[in-house]
């Protein structure tokens, strides 16, 4: 029973999340980065949650609490040219989850974020892996140089992250 309890509270350290909805161009982004990223990694379980946030919003700011790395993954609107990936990491997540840039998709990380902020909820080491969208809606196939881009910077951060752990536990 006590083996239960401790299971059942138990946290990956890191959490990977895709927001936007598969089959929608830009909005896709995150689901198809996610897909390819846990083919990447299955044997991290225990380490790494990967998880589909789809257009969830403020519903999954439950699973920010007690994470040491977050990933999020998602299109987003920073004003570089369509199909450019861009990384976010500490203050320029916070910059970027309260800026004025429009939200690119319902749920996205806009409203998680700053919320997520200000409740405390956000780790030390909290990344955005974006995609710039095209057009005005967000929505636009993503062309797999990007995507391949995407995958790449998201695997570097993981990988660097299970590095820490696995250098914390041994020390």
């Amino acid at each position: 029973m006590a083996r239960e309890a401790l299971t059942a509270s138990y946290r990956a350290p890191i959490l990977v999340l895709s927001l936007g909805q598969s089959g929608r161009g830009g909005e896709g982004f995150g689901p198809a980065v996610l897909s390819e990223l846990e083919q990447r990694y299955p044997y991290a379980g225990g380490f790494v949650e990967f998880v589909d946030g789809g257009a969830d919003g403020l519903e999954l700011l439950h699973l920010f609490t007690g994470r040491q790395t977050i990933v999020v993954l998602d299109a987003i609107s920073g004003g570089h040219a369509p199909g450019a990936v861009e990384v976010l990491e500490g203050c320029e997540v916070l910059r970027y989850a309260n800026g004025d840039s429009a939200a690119t998709h319902p749920g996205d990380a806009h409203e998680l974020l700053s919320t997520a902020a200000f409740l405390g909820e956000l780790p030390e080491h909290f990344y955005i892996v974006g995609l710039e969208p095209a057009g005005n809606n967000g929505i636009s196939k993503t062309p797999q140089q990007e995507l391949y881009s995407a995958i790449e910077q998201a695997q570097e951060i993981i990988d660097r992250w299970l590095v820490e752990l696995s250098e914390s536990v041994t020390a």
